[in-house]
């Protein structure tokens, strides 16, 4: 009987001593590795904003080796899909995810709230939880630097801007780039199409074409792929890239990109995750910050005007420039910011309005 007391202590010793080696020594094992998960609302060819948060599952990868898994799921639906999709990946060993687009905010609530062990980032929302953490970028600051550039550069004085959806992320970068076009050029005019959509390089370049069609020489976009800055350089007219840097698709046609940088926001959280002293909380970075980062300047652009844009960035990147600083009115002439006054992050969250000058209505 002692004899096989004896042989029991000594085999669970045995154990411990493996399990301790084990876990000190040698790579942890599947089960103890934190698995990070990405959930994306296109494709990551998409070369525009699924393929820039991509970027930044890869550098994970690259800075933290066996010390994480990864895995990301594409193409994903907003709504009703996106809601399974989260689901799964928080019921199969996910310990943090990243949901990376707006209409992904509701099921990442959702989903949240049955798994309070999971852990959660959500892009461009606004609710958070114990367990949900939101994070975005400041693209109006890019938006002020490209509408001063545009304005500069436009022969017809018309630019074209092509839309998603009539959230407050996309309303804001229209009115910043309008303002800070309307400051050095004011006879220039905004033409916007909205396609309903994050990507579909089918609508976006109908509306490219569209804009060109009435009269825009220059191109903006709020949309993810690459189709319109493909369309602007088959016609011979300039544009600007949106998320990533889209140069090898309009090599003559890009301007500059605003290029979202999410990396360093990445290596952070996941850090924070494998310390044990991730929070919930919101971020929202820009330009001083290095989240929003403008691709090289095209040779078209004339000294005078590259100059002009630096001194914008470098004012932004300093704090001593806000595009959002008044006296600005909305559309319909009433007063939304006085001299000299300046947009709150509140006032800009909830921005459901163009400023005045521009021309049409939001779509409901």
């Amino acid at each position: 009987m002692r004899v096989g007391i004896r042989a029991g202590v000594r085999t669970l010793l045995a154990a411990l001593l493996v399990w301790g080696v084990t876990g000190a020594l040698l790579p942890a094992t599947a089960q103890s590795v934190p698995k990070v998960s990405f959930v994306y609302v296109g494709p990551i060819g998409d070369h525009g904003w699924s393929y820039q948060h991509h970027q930044g599952l890869e550098a994970l990868k690259r800075e933290f080796g066996d010390k994480i898994t990864t895995s990301y799921v594409e193409n994903v639906s907003e709504g009703p899909d996106a809601e399974r999709v989260i689901e799964q990946l928080a019921a199969t060993g996910s310990n943090l995810i990243f949901t990376t687009s707006f209409g992904f905010m509701n099921p990442t609530i959702k989903v949240a709230a049955r798994h309070p062990e999971v852990k959660f980032e959500h892009a461009t929302g606004f609710k958070q939880a114990p367990n949900v953490a939101t994070y975005n970028a400041r693209f109006y600051e890019g938006r002020h630097i490209i509408g001063l550039i545009a304005a500069k550069m436009t022969k017809t004085n018309t630019i074209g801007y092509i839309g998603s959806f009539p959230i407050p992320e996309v309303v804001m970068g229209i009115n910043a780039a309008y303002l800070a076009a309307k400051s050095v050029n004011p006879n220039v005019k905004f033409k916007v199409v909205w396609v309903s959509t994050w990507f579909d390089p089918g609508k976006e370049a109908a509306a490219a074409k569209a804009l060109i069609d009435q009269g825009a020489d220059i191109l903006m976009q709020h949309t993810d792929s690459p189709a319109a800055m493909k369309y602007a350089e088959d016609k011979g007219v300039m544009a600007f890239g949106q998320a990533s840097d889209m140069a090898a698709f309009g090599p003559n046609a890009q301007l500059t990109s605003i290029v979202d940088n999410w990396t360093p926001y990445y290596i952070e959280r996941v850090k924070a995750l494998l310390q044990g002293t991730w929070t919930t909380g919101d971020v929202w970075n820009g330009i001083p910050q290095g989240t929003v980062v403008l691709a090289p300047w095209s040779k078209r652009i004339p000294e005078d005007v590259v100059k002009l844009a630096e001194s914008a960035r470098d004012g932004i990147a300093k704090g001593t420039l806000h595009p959002f600083t008044g006296p600005i009115k909305r559309q319909d002439g009433s007063v939304w910011l006085k001299d000299g006054e300046k947009a709150s992050d509140k006032d800009l969250l909830a921005m459901n309005f163009y400023v005045e000058g521009l021309e049409g209505a939001l779509p409901k």
